[in-house]
């Protein structure tokens, strides 16, 4: 059984136990969060919603907020003595998929 769900702008194909990393929650840890349903299947059944499956959620608990790895942005024009680097770490949430109700 799996079912695909919308976070963040992302879609995430997910079963029970799975651990994944979404866009940041404003959530404490071991909250508990409910997502939308796109596809829901089971052994013989597969439900795909006009947008979300109806009556269909996945439940997932906050396990903790972490950073990606680091990202560098270089700005360089030759001849001009202009160079600027910059830094970037997205921030993600680590959630675990207790759940998935049809």
């Amino acid at each position: 059984m799996y079912a695909v769900i919308k976070t963040g702008g992302k879609q995430y194909k997910v079963q029970v136990g799975d651990m994944v990393f979404v866009e940041k929650l404003e959530m404490e840890d071991g909250a508990s969060v409910d997502f939308e349903v796109l596809v829901y299947a089971n052994d013989a059944d597969i439900r795909i919603g006009t947008p979300v499956v109806e009556g269909a959620k996945v439940q997932g608990k906050v396990i903790h907020q972490v950073k990606g790895t680091k990202v560098y942005s270089v700005r360089y024009k030759s001849k001009k003595h202009s160079r600027t680097k910059h830094g970037h770490r997205q921030p993600y949430t680590q959630v675990e998929i207790t759940a998935i109700d049809a």
